[in-house]
């Protein structure tokens, strides 16, 4: 009998394990101490602890992890949410960012974090950013090579170590998610103190291709749909010893190879010019959307580039985001835009995220009237506040952001469908919807005509802009 009993004893215990095996590991916390990892030493277990798949719950929703305006299906005007904002996570801001400012020490120590830039650990945060992504029902992001994976000590050291974290990008990936855009880090190093493209160092200057090439081979091998240039100190701190017409001649040079390099490795995605006016450099020779389309015609590259707009970097030049949406669209190059703002009593570029819906409105007026943003899309070029050090305000910040510009897009569509601002628009220049008009936009009306028409027609009336009407029935559909 007791015989027997051991048996079902063993028989029992067999059963249980055999259940136990077949639920899989359970999930532990994603700090140092935990016993997650796996047998190459890589961490497997849950990051976000506490935080479910984010969903809609509709404006009436008290729930900070959910979406209350944003709602990734709903068709607007014709097209799906999801599909107007294409949103992007930006890995440098999110899990690269410290909460550092030239005052203090970083306060965020996010509990995956050791302490090191390892490759073990850019593998870890990889696997953090992906599981990020998908709980907050995104599916895509963007990255700066050195963000994702750390120097070494050669180029060929660097390069190994960005493959080895872009092998894993790519595994975690799937087939549902790719980056918006990558870039090269061409403005933290010391290298490039002096500029990347725009360095009087020729080595620098052939470093900077180098990093250039693989950051976009890796881009492509990711299946990215556009590569940004943001030339940080692709500019200048005096005029003094600065020859500025060689540095921008060097600049379209080194542009010129990237377009280049791209139709060899049979790259389909767009190339990105990010304006900025300064900071680091006193000034940017990408100044603004207008100054960056004058750079493109000048060297004939106009037909090569689009422009990412980043709103904070448009308040540094004096601009609205409105304004700098509309500059590029005009022209023909809005592909993206970077969705943060800055603090008008902050000078330098906050990096915050977008929060005011009159602006987020404004900004969707622009997409709108560009048919959208694809290839292009929002990236979240945004961080957290130096205060804000709970995991959870990742995911908080996120949302808001993305309700925002959600808010903004339903905002923009009444308008559109109301039809008033529209229509006093069009009232304001229904005098050249005539035949003199239409001569004069196809440029065939001279001076002689149109003198003769002055001396006809006489002092001309002027109507009132009714800008406050504009203003009211812009208020009205906040």
């Amino acid at each position: 009998m007791k015989s027997s009993n051991f048996v079902l004893l063993l028989l029992s215990l067999n059963v249980v394990s055999n259940i136990v095996a077949l639920a899989g590991p359970s999930t532990c916390p994603a700090d140092i101490g935990s016993d997650c990892a796996s047998s190459s030493g890589e961490w497997e277990g849950e990051f976000f602890q506490g935080i479910p798949k984010i969903k809609y719950e509709g404006p009436s929703s008290k729930n900070p992890l959910a979406f209350k305006w944003y709602n990734s299906e709903e068709e607007i005007l014709g097209k799906k949410m999801k599909d107007w904002m294409r949103f992007s996570v930006a890995f440098w801001h999110t899990f690269r960012g410290t909460g550092g400012d030239p005052f203090g020490a970083p306060t965020k120590a996010w509990p995956w974090e050791d302490g090191t830039n390892s490759l073990a650990m850019a593998k870890r945060r990889m696997r953090a950013n992906f599981e990020f992504i998908e709980k907050l029902g995104v599916d895509r992001w963007c990255f700066h090579d050195r963000d994702i994976a750390p120097d070494g000590k050669t180029i060929e050291e660097t390069n190994a170590n960005l493959d080895e974290v872009v092998a894993l990008a790519k595994e975690l990936q799937g087939k549902t998610i790719r980056p918006l855009w990558g870039t090269a880090q061409l403005f933290h190093h010391p290298r490039y103190m002096h500029g990347a493209a725009t360095s009087p160092e020729l080595g620098v200057y052939v470093y900077s291709a180098a990093q250039v090439k693989k950051a976009m081979e890796v881009t492509h091998y990711l299946g990215g749909e556009n590569y940004v240039f943001w030339g940080g100190r692709e500019g200048y701190q005096s005029l003094l010893n600065t020859d500025m017409e060689r540095e921008l001649n060097h600049m379209a040079r080194f542009f010129e190879a990237a377009v280049a390099y791209k139709k060899k490795i049979g790259f389909n995605g767009t190339l990105l010019i990010e304006p900025k006016p300064q900071e680091p450099t006193k000034h940017q020779y990408d100044w603004d959307a207008a100054t960056a389309a004058n750079f493109l015609r000048k060297y004939g590259l106009i037909d090569e580039f689009k422009l990412n707009i980043e709103c904070n970097h448009a308040t540094l030049a004096g601009h609205s985001c409105h304004h700098e949406l509309e500059t590029a669209r005009s022209n023909g190059l809005l592909g993206n835009i970077d969705a943060n703002s800055g603090d008008p009593q902050i000078g330098w570029d906050t990096d915050q995220f977008m929060m005011d819906v009159g602006e987020a409105t404004l900004v969707m007026l622009s997409v709108i009237k560009n048919g959208g943003l694809a290839p292009g899309g929002f990236n979240f070029d945004a961080k957290l506040r130096r205060e804000s050090t709970d995991v959870e305000d990742l995911f908080i910040a996120h949302i808001a952001g993305m309700d925002t510009l959600a808010r903004g897009l339903r905002n923009a569509a009444k308008l559109i469908e109301d039809g008033s601002l529209s229509e006093l628009v069009r009232k304001r220049y229904q005098s050249f919807d005539t035949d003199l008009g239409a001569e004069i936009e196809a440029g065939k009306a001279d001076f002689e005509v149109l003198e003769k028409k002055a001396i006809a027609w006489g002092e001309p009336k002027v109507a009132s802009a009714k800008q406050e009407l504009a203003e009211m029935i812009f208020q009205s559909a906040l």
